[in-house]
């Protein structure tokens, strides 16, 4: 549906807006990842607030075409602090049949429709299901639509390098980047360098796709658009003063990881099998190898894991990471890790459904595998990161708890928030807090199980050091001497301490309080992890409206904090969203004996602020 001569107007000035939400999506080799995540980068150096979610298809071999094989990219930026990726794009960008097909009833009414004609053939059409051509009738009249052959404008655009058909078409998602680029005031400078830098082996691919990218600029400043498309202008945020980057959840846990050991003053080891959506910690961590970081790429999970747990025995702190599938497969070391009271963190990116499931998507279903799931009474700390730039801050409390009390720690992060983005101010590492490890190495009376008084945890001492060999293992121990003992009262008593040594943290980290609203009232909304952002607007919106809502996040799920008993009997009512069937608000019920209720979610898409204010206000008329 090409726009006629007649019907165009010449463009108008830049138009502001106060925010926008633009959705990429095409299939997963469009490049729609590349594309969002370029765009990121330039809005961020354009001062705005912005936050990100990438859609990656489930099925990572679809074929080409089809409507499960469509990845997308949804961005929103702001002149203001943005808390969720937004839930309807105002713009939507699809590079096929499929991408509109998946993607066209999300699209606000009166959104831009950014469409790709060349790849509307009758054989992609019927991949998606598509009984005639969309561009042909009336059903995309209620959005403003720009339909432009991207692919044959791209060829024309690289004519001149010299590539096949087929890699001079895969620079299509440049050419839309440059357009979109232009659309809202974004600079290319950075891109260019990076195509450059990315390519730099291959000069040829870089050329390409630079000129792909500034032909979809230049046909942005002389075309003349459609009636009602403009070019648009999104002023800086009022962020707080300060150096920024972009920062997605994994690389921000990789760095706290590596932050918190150099607080502690030990080694990394980092042993992990690759997993969906967990394997870029390993990559990120990799790359960190000169502030004293081992990586061990294991041939499966219990390896992985067998390795930290041995790297935690020889003094460095051990970490594993994996999803949902790859702790169930951890939990027997797990189990040893707790018995021999080691240090050791265990990163758990969730994913979506339980086996092989959803493994790009998001979900918090692992919080009952996470505090109750081994065999026995097994203990652990389990911490939750609420954004991609709180990763960073929850990797360091891991290791901090883990080696101040001899235990293993969990951190939960999930597919969203590993792979979401914001604008991270990165924190002057002198302001951060050490927590140096002092390995026991005086023999005297010297045994594994000696314990400090006030936190219940073990002495670590390093083998090798005189005076304190010994040995550990998964065979209860006896209390006094670390020998192997298979008296009842002592696994009695055994168990007791790990338990007690467990919940005494709560005395070590900060009072429960309330997020946003007052300390009492009608509604209290409690959320944890990744559902933050979205709660939190939710909240804002509805206590705007005039509602009495307040708003609890939690990032240690366990120990619970203290104070948060008295918080929950404050208020009439108690609600938990979750992006599972319910799983905190049966933990919260068991503790507390409260009358929480849930609103649960289980869609592998984070919650939308809307239905969650859809939710409460329903809740509230019907005198919840």
């Amino acid at each position: 549906m090409e726009t006629s001569a007649a019907a165009r107007v010449q463009p108008s000035p830049r138009e502001t807006l106060d925010s926008v939400v633009i959705r990429f999506a095409g299939d997963s080799g469009d490049g729609m990842q590349l594309t969002g995540s370029q765009f990121t980068t330039a809005t961020a150096d354009a001062g705005n607030d912005l936050a990100t979610f990438p859609d990656f298809p489930a099925e990572i071999r679809a074929p080409a075409g089809t409507t499960y094989g469509v990845s997308g990219y949804q961005i929103h930026f702001a002149a203001h602090n943005v808390l969720t990726p937004g839930d309807a794009p105002d713009v939507l960008v699809a590079m096929n049949p499929a991408a509109l097909k998946v993607n066209e009833e999300v699209l606000k009414p009166g959104g831009l429709l950014v469409l790709n004609t060349g790849a509307f053939t009758p054989n992609n059409l019927k991949k998606a299901g598509y009984e005639s051509n969309p561009l042909e009738g009336d059903s995309l009249d209620r959005f403003r639509v720009l339909a432009l052959d991207i692919s044959k404008m791209t060829l024309a655009a690289v004519k001149d390098v010299g590539l096949g058909s087929k890699e001079a078409n895969r620079c299509k998602n440049m050419w839309t980047l440059g357009l979109m680029y232009w659309l809202f005031g974004r600079e290319r400078e950075q891109t260019i360098q990076w195509l450059t830098a990315k390519f730099a082996k291959r000069p040829k691919i870089a050329e390409a796709n630079i000129a792909a990218l500034n032909a979809g600029h230049i046909y942005g400043e002389n075309a003349e658009l459609p009636h009602g498309i403009n070019a648009y202008q999104v002023p800086a945020a009022d962020l707080r003063p300060g150096e920024y980057r972009n920062v997605n959840g994994n690389e921000a846990t990789a760095w706290g990881l590596v932050a918190g050991a150099r607080l502690a003053g030990l080694e990394v080891m980092y042993g992990s099998y690759p997993i969906t959506p967990a394997s870029n910690l390993l990559h990120h961590l990799a790359r960190l190898k000169h502030f004293g970081v081992t990586t061990f790429q294991a041939e499966d999970e219990i390896a992985a894991v067998g390795a930290a747990v041995g790297a935690s025995f020889g003094g460095a702190i051990g970490v594993t990471g994996t999803s949902g599938p790859g702790v169930a497969l951890k939990s027997e070391t797990i189990g040893l890790a707790i018995a021999a009271e080691l240090p050791l963190v265990i990163v758990d990116v969730q994913r979506g459904g339980p086996s092989t499931g959803l493994p790009t998507k998001t979900e918090q279903s692992d919080l009952f595998q996470a505090v109750w799931g081994r065999n026995g009474d097994a203990p652990l700390v389990v911490l939750a990161a609420a954004t991609p730039g709180d990763c960073f801050y929850m990797a360091i409390e891991a290791v901090r708890i883990a080696v101040k009390y001899m235990t293993p720690v969990m951190l939960l992060t999930d597919g969203y928030v590993a792979n979401s983005s914001e604008p991270w101010p990165i924190p002057d590492v002198e302001s951060l807090t050490p927590f140096p490890v002092k390995h026991h190495d005086d023999p005297e009376g010297f045994h594994p199980f000696l314990r400090d008084a006030n936190t219940l945890a073990r002495v670590w001492a390093v083998p090798g050091t005189p005076g304190t060999e010994h040995r550990i293992g998964g065979l209860e121990k006896a209390r006094d001497t670390g020998h192997i003992s298979y008296d009842p009262h002592n696994h009695h008593l055994m168990t007791q301490i790990r338990e007690q040594k467990i919940l005494g943290i709560a005395k070590d980290l900060e009072t429960a309080k309330v997020d946003q609203g007052d300390a009492e009232g009608d509604l209290l909304i409690v959320g944890w992890g990744s559902t933050y952002g979205s709660i939190s607007q939710a909240v804002r919106t509805l206590r705007e409206r005039g509602h009495s809502v307040s708003h609890l996040h939690l990032r240690h799920i366990w120990p619970l904090p203290e104070g948060l008993g008295s918080i929950l009997e404050s208020f009439n009512s108690i609600l938990v969203p979750e992006l599972n069937n319910g799983q905190l608000v049966k933990l919260l019920r068991a503790e507390f004996l409260v009358d929480a209720e849930s609103l649960t979610r289980v869609t592998g898409q984070p919650f939308r602020i809307g239905g969650l204010i859809d939710a409460v206000e329903e809740r509230l008329r019907n005198g919840a």
